[in-house]
């Protein structure tokens, strides 16, 4: 049987360098790259690629249909980060039950959620067993 594994995200833009300074700025990336064209930040082995192109709009219009989840640390020093970039929040910074989400909006648009899970919620997850039916 094969395995199958998503490995990285393209975010088109009509400014991808903008779009992939304020990831790096937010994240701190692992990798930083660029191939081809494009611009490239690791996240422990998962590539967001960053794409320029003339045939989008330059804000997302949907922005709910895509939202790009990254999981960190220290999610009260994100949000810090963002707040220091100027992000729009669609929804701040709230511990649920030990974990800490967060929503904010990227320069294009995107929704983007902060996600710290406690070591409870951790230990759920590991131990579910998802069923492929």
């Amino acid at each position: 049987m094969t395995t199958t594994k998503i490995g990285s995200i393209l975010l088109a833009s009509t400014d991808h360098r903008r779009l992939r300074d304020w990831y790096a700025e937010a994240f701190e990336p692992d990798e930083t790259g660029e191939v081809g064209d494009y611009r490239v930040l690791g996240f422990g082995g998962f590539y967001v690629m960053f794409d320029a192109r003339g045939d989008i709009a330059e804000a997302n219009p949907d922005p709910a249909r895509v939202i790009v989840t990254v999981e960190v640390d220290d999610a009260h020093a994100v949000a810090a980060r963002l707040d220091n970039l100027g992000a729009r929040w669609v929804a701040e910074l709230e511990d649920r039950d030990g974990s800490f989400f967060a929503t904010a909006i990227d320069p294009d648009g995107n929704y983007v959620q902060v996600v710290q899970l406690s070591e409870e919620a951790r230990r759920q997850m590991a131990s579910q067993q998802f069923d492929p039916a």
